[in-house]
């Protein structure tokens, strides 16, 4: 929840200009917010960089004030965010929540990026790897995995009463993990399609240890993504691993 109206447009214009000369090899997608899509859905016209959406609703039309349809998306977005830790842990995107709005994504024609992981406490206790495949298995019921889903390891720890992070190998490791549930769930050709990213403590600080981690192929940037110099070291680091 980030921006005026005129600071969107001159965030978007300045990402598009510092990413150019990567954006060609790197997918990057923008999810402003709801108010500022269409501004920048114009500024990203005939560019590379591509439009997303931070949240949707189930339901494609309807009495829900307030709320914004995948219908209102579809042509607007190619991408849209489903199951990102703040709306489960602020807003009560449990599990069935996050299942049905992944299956009318794919139903019209969106790209959902689901977001999953484990909170402080589970790190703690030693749980990440159970909590991330009991949420792969609960959110992926229904749908389609396929190489137009993407799966971001986005665990609460990251941002939210976690001093002390784990090492970024750990990130790799449950990524990793991410990996071999899929295969368990589906087959081993099918874990390989979806493309698995981290989202975190992104930062220009860390972002080559974080591209250098193999199984790792992107990143989900929050407040990185608002300085347009920092948003394109995040996306210079992929082009060039």
């Amino acid at each position: 929840m980030n921006t005026t109206r005129e600071e969107a447009g001159t965030l978007a214009r300045s990402i598009v200009s510092n990413v150019a000369a990567d954006a060609s090899s790197v997918d990057t997608v923008l999810c402003p917010p709801f108010p500022w899509l269409t501004d920048v859905a114009d500024i990203l016209k005939g560019t590379p960089v591509i439009m997303g959406a931070q949240n949707m609703n189930a339901d494609l039309g309807g009495a829900y004030t307030g709320e914004v349809s995948p219908r209102m998306l579809k042509g607007l977005c190619q991408y849209v965010l489903v199951g990102q830790y703040e709306r489960r842990i602020l807003f009560g995107d449990k599990e069935a929540i996050v299942r049905r709005k992944l299956q009318v994504a794919q139903q019209q024609g969106l790209k959902p990026v689901l977001c999953l992981g484990e909170d402080a406490d589970q790190l703690d206790e030693g749980l990440g790897p159970v909590v991330v495949a009991e949420q792969l298995e609960a959110d992926l019921d229904g749908a389609t995995v396929n190489d137009q889903l993407v799966i971001a390891y986005e665990p609460s720890w990251t941002t939210m009463g976690r001093v002390a992070p784990p090492p970024l190998s750990y990130v790799n490791d449950i990524v990793g993990h991410i990996r071999d549930t899929l295969t368990m769930l589906y087959s081993a050709e099918v874990a390989q399609q979806p493309r698995v990213i981290y989202g975190g403590q992104v930062n220009p600080r860390n972002i080559a240890e974080i591209a250098a981690q193999a199984a790792i192929e992107g990143v989900l940037a929050g407040t990185a993504a608002t300085n347009p110099t920092n948003f394109a070291m995040l996306v210079h680091a992929f082009a060039t691993r």
